[in-house]
C-alpha cells in the first residue's frame, strides 16, 4: 500500500541538527495519522506515494519545522510560586501554571523551565527545537488505512515532537514524540 492522505504510517527515524548532532532517534516504529495533526506538513508531503521500506531524507528550515525562536515567549516568574522539587527541563501547561503566575503568559503554550534562580524561574514557551534547522531521515515501516474513529480524532496522539506537560511527580515522561 502506498501512503495517501488519511492513512496511518509507522515510522522510525533519526533527527539531526545541521551539524550532524543527533537530536532524536526513534528505533521502534510509531504510528502517525497522515492528514491529521501528527506530523509536520513538509514530512506528510514528502511521504505521499511512498511505501513500506522506503526512506525519505529531509532538510527542514525553522519555518517548516518548529518555527523561529520568539523571545516574547520567555517569562520570569517568582520562584516561590513553584514546588520545592522544581528542576530545569520540567514543563508546565500554560493553562495550568501555579496560582499567582503572571496573567500575561499565554495559556496556549507549554512552558519549559530553563533556569532556576533563588528569586525567579525562567519559563520558555518556545518549542525546544525552535529556531533550529533539522535533518530527518525516516523509514516507512508499515502503512494501513486509517479507521473512521482515527480520522475523526485527527490524531493518534503521537504528534511529531508534540510537547506534553510533565505530570508532577512522574519523572519517566518523555516530552518529545
Amino acid at each position: 500500500m502506498k501512503i495517501t492522505p488519511q492513512c496511518v504510517v509507522a515510522l522510525t527515524w533519526v533527527l539531526k541538527d545541521t551539524l550532524g548532532e543527533v537530536l532524536d532517534e526513534l528505533d521502534e516504529p510509531i504510528e502517525f495519522l497522515l492528514g491529521g495533526d501528527d506530523l509536520l506538513a513538509k514530512i506528510e508531503e514528502s511521504l505521499q506515494g511512498h511505501g513500506v521500506g522506503d526512506k525519505i531524507e529531509l532538510h527542514l528550515e525553522p519555518e517548516n519545522a518548529f518555527g523561529d525562536y520568539d523571545e516574547n515567549r520567555v517569562f520570569l516568574e517568582a520562584r516561590t510560586l513553584f514546588p520545592a522539587e522544581l528542576e530545569e527541563g520540567m514543563t508546565f501547561d500554560g493553562a495550568a501554571l501555579p496560582a499567582g503566575a503572571s496573567a500575561q503568559i499565554p495559556a496556549e503554550h507549554i512552558y519549559t523551565v530553563t533556569d532556576i534562580y533563588p528569586d525567579h524561574v525562567v519559563l520558555d514557551g518556545n518549542h525546544p527545537l525552535a529556531g533550529i534547522a533539522i535533518r530527518l531521515t525516516a523509514k516507512v515501516e508499515s502503512v494501513r488505512e486509517a479507521t473512521a474513529d482515527e480520522v475523526g480524532q485527527g490524531t493518534l496522539g503521537t504528534g511529531f515532537f508534540k510537547l506534553e506537560p510533565l505530570t508532577p511527580g512522574k519523572t519517566d515522561q518523555d516530552t518529545l514524540h
